[in-house]
This record gives C-alpha cells, structure tokens and sequence, in this order.
C-alpha cells in the first residue's frame, strides 16, 4: 500500500491560498495527500493536474481521489516537463503549484525499491522504473573521483573520499549488488568511533547516490523559473524541500526571481532591465510544529517555500 504522510499539510494547504474554480498542480503527487486536500476545496469548476513519475504512486492517488474524478486529471511523468503536460491538456497557466521533493514512506520502506540502507534489495533507487540508470550502475561503473564527488557533494558527508576508495576496492573483487552489501561497506569506511549516534553510517551516501540516479537536484535548478512562468497572476509555488541543497536552490532562485536586477548597488537607477517575476512569501522557511514532529519524524528537515506572482 502507498502510504505516505503528507508534510505540512495545513501550512501547504493554507500557502496555496486556493480558489475554488482554479487551476493547480501537484508535480510530486505521491499518495495524493496534499493533492486531496486541494481537490476538496475545488467546485465543478476548479481543476486539479497531480503529476508522478512513479507507476506505483499513480495508481494509489487514482483510488484516493477517486471521488473528485470531475475535476481530477492525473499524469505519470516528471515535473520537469510540466509546461508540456499542462499544454497538452489545453491549460497555459495556474493558480497554485506545489512540490513536495520528499522520498514518500512507501518507497522507503518497499524494500524491493532498493532505497532503504536497513534492507537487503536490489540496487535500484530509480523513482521511475523506465528509466535506464539505477544505483547499480552508479556504485559500479562510475570512477572512485565521480563517486568521491557525488558523495561529498550530495551525501555532505566528510568521509566521502573514504567511501569512494571503498566501493572501489570492493567492486574490483565482485560487483556491489544489493543494498546491504553497500552499507556494509560505506559503515567499514567510516571510522568505528565515528559512527556512534547521528544515525545510520550508510545514510548520506544512500542519499547522494538516489540523488544521481534520478538528477533531483539538476531537475529542480531547471524546473523552478519555468513553474513561476507558468503562475497566473496572484498564483502561488509552493515548493518543500528535505535537505539543505534543495533548499539553497530554492531560496536563491525564488530570490532572483523577486530581485533580478544586476546592477551595481551605486547604480541610482536600474538600467539592466530586469524585471521582477513576483514576491517571496516566506522570508524564512515555513518548519513542522511540535506535534507534527512527534507524529511523523521525517518531517524533522522539512522546510517549506513559498513564492507568488506579481505582475506590475
């Protein structure tokens, strides 16, 4: 069964500020949690796009929001490509976008999926099974600096050079195959005293490697101008994000987005042309409250942000 918590829900729900006769997107849809509580305060007239890359989360929003098949379309795809989704349905902008860039429970804990540390699967962590490259191809096939890289940028983790030299080392005698194989050897290259506490020894580079496999950070950096473009006026982007390189992406996109002008600070008047895009809603991230943190512990990183368009 999909199951997934939807994180910050209310905060979500209330930022997207919803109409009921407009038009929105979810281009994370996962279980539908957060696209369920938009499709509820739609009429007739509203309609709701829920986007996924993932077959098993289609078919699970498709029963959860099976009562709103009036104003419900659902497409498995990549938010990437939203502009031409949303095209080929006829729609040329929206009143509210969101995306949740969280790894759903169910793909956690799918042991099959390949993207949990604590069970033994196939290397996989491919969040679209028709996509060519899984985790296998990555730990087997790129050079120890590409993994080193990876890790360390992705994973932030200081052993990553370690690491890397592992997975070498052990590749050269057979291939890294499952999951447990592979925490097995990232825990052997992190110093014994190092491990105590801050969780699993295996869990950044798990993370840095899910994020190669399926280019989040590449397709968020050029997803998010194109899905403010999309915004009619007084529409809203919501975007949660779960680690600190997502959300660096978002703050400092959805600040350019507001403040574009290069001109030198000395300039007394723009002169670069550059216009605004719109205004960020949220200074600062949007955070859990202390008893969604109690209910549900992977909303611990989660941070939400918010930018509206503007139209001087």
């Amino acid at each position: 069964m999909f199951a997934h918590k939807s994180v910050l829900y209310d905060e979500t729900i209330e930022a997207l500020a919803i109409r009921p006769d407009g038009i929105y997107a979810d281009g994370t849809l996962g279980g539908g949690g957060h696209s369920f509580g938009i499709a509820e305060r739609l009429t007739a007239g509203g309609r709701l796009v829920g986007i996924d890359r993932d077959a098993d989360a289609i078919r699970a929003a498709e029963k959860r929001l099976s009562g709103f098949a009036d104003r419900v379309t659902l497409v498995r795809g990549n938010y990437e490509d939203t502009v031409s989704i949303l095209r080929n349905l006829g729609i040329e902008g929206v009143n509210g976008m969101l995306l949740d860039l969280g790894v759903s429970s169910y793909q956690f804990d799918e042991a099959q999926r390949g993207f949990s540390y604590r069970e033994e699967a196939p290397l996989d962590m491919r969040m679209d099974q028709r996509d060519q490259k899984s985790a296998y191809d990555v730990v087997n096939t790129y050079t120890e600096t590409e993994l080193y890289h990876i890790i360390r940028d992705y994973g932030e983790d200081k052993f990553a050079k370690n690491i890397a030299k592992h997975i070498a080392a052990e590749r050269m005698k057979k291939p890294v195959e499952t999951t447990t194989e592979l925490a097995e050897i990232v825990k052997q290259a992190i110093p014994a005293k190092m491990r105590e506490g801050g969780g699993h020894p295996a869990k950044r580079t798990f993370q840095a490697i899910r994020i190669e496999v399926n280019r989040e950070l590449d397709i968020l950096k050029n997803s998010i101008d194109g899905l403010i473009d999309l915004l009619l006026p007084g529409g809203r982007l919501c975007i949660i994000t779960f680690h600190s390189l997502e959300d660096r992406i978002v703050k400092n996109t959805f600040r350019t987005a507001e403040n574009p002008c290069i001109c030198p600070p000395d300039f007394p008047v723009c002169v670069c042309g550059r216009k605004s895009r719109g205004r960020v809603v949220t200074r600062k991230p949007v955070v859990s409250g202390e008893e969604e943190l109690r209910d549900n512990p992977r909303a611990h990183s989660a941070k939400l942000r918010v930018f509206e368009k503007v139209i001087s």
